[in-house]
């Protein structure tokens, strides 16, 4: 698996790095040593154990000779329209699998989710949906795209005039506060994060099958 919601958050908490900005973004320069651009839309990812599934023939196993199908969320993309009072952010990705039976044709359905989070802990929405994976007789591997996708209220996900101000006043030499991070204010960061949504994606999991994952 190639993403890992540690990984984004890392990353993009608050702010992506990006090499330039368009009219209307957030861009800080000062006080942090790089050049960072803030959007509304939101971080998109895949939560720790969460992007593999793996089941077995026999209920309640756990033995390696025992898997029936292992899967894996890859290739997570996104795209999003900030145009209007509603942001729609979309997350293309790719599950591909791998069967240990060979034998026969078969049609396989692995439920996933897709979550919006604000602020990297409350859940805004939540949906459940379902990709199709069909082997070939004699095939033992398979890939399947699917998509997730939500809106998001440009207000919600905007920081306020005055932190924004606060981010971005530039300070000279012999200011009271010119070594200082702006984002190290807790105001600043309680703000910033607020303002800040993930949509994330993963694979519908069992506590029994996310229990596999996190221990194994």
């Amino acid at each position: 698996m190639i993403s890992r919601r540690s990984l984004f958050l890392a990353a993009t908490a608050a702010f992506a790095l990006v090499g330039c900005s368009r009219e209307g973004d957030l861009v800080l320069s000062e006080g942090v040593g790089v050049t960072a651009v803030r959007t509304a839309c939101p971080a998109v990812g895949v939560p720790d154990y969460t992007g593999d599934i793996t089941t077995f023939r026999s209920a309640g196993s756990r033995l390696a000779s025992d898997v029936d199908l292992t899967a894996a969320i890859t290739d997570v993309e996104s795209t999003c329209a900030e145009d209007g009072a509603r942001i729609y952010s979309v997350a293309n990705f790719s599950v591909n699998a791998r069967r240990s039976d060979v034998r026969g044709a078969r049609t396989v359905q692995l439920p996933y989710f897709s979550t919006v989070l604000r602020g990297g802990t409350s859940v805004v929405s939540k949906r459940v949906g379902t990709v199709t994976l069909s082997f070939a007789d004699g095939q033992e591997r398979a890939s399947a795209t699917a998509q997730a996708a939500a809106y998001i209220d440009r207000a919600s996900a905007t920081l306020p005039e005055d932190i924004r101000e606060r981010i971005t006043r530039k300070r000279k030499p012999g200011d009271p506060d010119a070594a200082i991070d702006p984002l190290s204010d807790p105001a600043v960061q309680a703000a910033v994060s607020r303002a800040t949504f993930e949509l994330l994606v993963g694979f519908q999991l069992t506590e029994a099958q996310l229990g596999y994952n996190a221990t194994r």
